[in-house]
């Protein structure tokens, strides 16, 4: 039987200074390479739509990046969205660790599966305590919460009204401007 080998962050960081992986659209997950869906326009008009809301809304409290990678223990995705610890200049030599992340967005309308199953789990094993996925096929947001192990203690999901991240229980995230 033969085993996959996997790549370590370190491997995946020399292969991107190398230019091995130049025009290739990829991210680490779980130790190996992956490519990733092509970007549909309603996909991008929602996630630059939701990172300009999200922006306003944390405007001095977190930053706000878009689709750039995050390090993880054996992987290194490219969430939609991450809210991340300020100062910006944190991420100068470095991507956000999870201990720098409030929380995470997926925008899924073809990937939901992968964002629900191995994305959810991946983010769930790095403690990161507060992942989203926004579902355009039916215009929900569906929250998980407290991570434990390899999943989340809460789930719900919501269609309307407000979300109060974990990280800012003085916010009010008005769930229309996520998913209309």
């Amino acid at each position: 039987m033969r085993t996959l080998a996997k790549w370590s962050i370190q491997d995946y960081h020399l292969m991107i200074d190398s230019g091995v992986l130049n025009n290739r659209f990829v991210e680490l997950i779980e130790g190996e390479i992956v490519e990733m869906s092509p970007e549909g326009p309603l996909h991008r008009f929602i996630n630059d739509k939701i990172a300009e809301y999200l922006r306003d809304l944390l405007r001095g409290q977190a930053k706000v990046f878009e689709s750039h990678p995050i390090t993880l223990s054996n992987s290194e995705p490219e969430p939609d969205i991450a809210v991340v610890r300020l100062p910006n200049t944190n991420y100068l030599t470095r991507h956000p660790y999870p201990e720098d992340i409030y929380w995470l967005v997926e925008i899924s309308n073809t990937t939901l599966e992968e964002d629900i199953g191995k994305k959810r789990k991946i983010y769930a094993q790095a403690s990161i305590n507060e992942y989203w996925i926004i579902d355009l096929n039916t215009t929900s947001v569906i929250v998980f919460r407290e991570a434990s192990g390899d999943d989340y203690q809460s789930k719900f999901t919501v269609t309307e009204g407000t979300i109060t991240p974990l990280a800012f229980p003085n916010l009010l995230v008005e769930v229309t401007n996520l998913i209309s």
